[in-house]
């Protein structure tokens, strides 16, 4: 009898695209090597959803999609913790804190940004393949770098953090779905992205783009 797949965990990324000087840039890091997912890889800041990603933030700004909050409030807690940034809505004062505030709230609240997940959009999903002992559904979000407040931090998670040239050949090692995602990402920012979200997945070794389907 074969080994049962492991079932995908829900994650989320974030994918930060900005204007310099008429070029479009995307802020990628190096996944360490002894990683257990994607070593040595350049990816966006992400990670896998938690319960406490269900919960509404501090001064958070109502977000019209709510059924993706819990991965949006994902992929922007990851890139607070891989990138030292806070995405949100500048020049407004925070609302008085009710009760303790998690690492992430807090940092919204020291930067003066409010909390925006309607700032995301949704641009594709992947799930890994069947075969990997680690395994995601994951969501792949867009939202303008310069709406990303603080200074870029390398952690143990990313290091190598830097804004790269999207037109440009990666740093170093990228897997297959990263660029791809990449290149929903830039159509999206370029309002050239089909109508729903695509998914990629895989067949056995084969890696297939399904455009189409629900994008929860």
């Amino acid at each position: 009898m074969g080994t049962k797949p492991v079932r995908p965990r829900d994650a989320a990324s974030l994918i930060l695209l900005r204007e310099r000087q008429g070029r479009l840039e995307v802020l990628l890091g190096r996944r360490g090597k002894g990683a257990r997912f994607m070593p040595g890889r350049y990816v966006f800041p992400g990670g896998r959803v938690t319960p406490e990603d269900a919960q509404p933030w501090a001064g958070e700004i109502p977000d019209a999609a709510a059924p993706f909050l819990a991965l949006k409030h994902a992929a922007l807690r990851e890139t607070f913790e891989e990138t030292g940034l806070v995405v949100g809505q500048t020049g407004h004062r925070p609302p008085p804190a009710n009760g303790a505030l998690s690492p992430v709230e807090t940092a919204y609240r020291e930067r003066g940004v409010l909390p925006a997940p309607a700032q995301l959009r949704l641009v594709g999903r992947a799930i890994t393949p069947t075969a990997s002992p680690i395994r995601f559904h994951a969501r792949f979000f867009v939202a303008d770098g310069e709406h990303a407040q603080g200074r870029l931090v390398p952690c143990e998670e990313l290091d190598d953090l830097h804004w790269h040239p999207v037109d440009g050949e990666p740093p170093g090692l990228m897997q297959n779905v990263t660029r791809f995602m990449l290149r929903c990402a830039v159509d999206t920012w370029r309002g050239a992205a089909s109508e729903t979200p695509p998914l990629y997945w895989h067949r056995g070794r084969r890696s297939l783009v399904r455009h189409g389907t629900p994008a929860r």
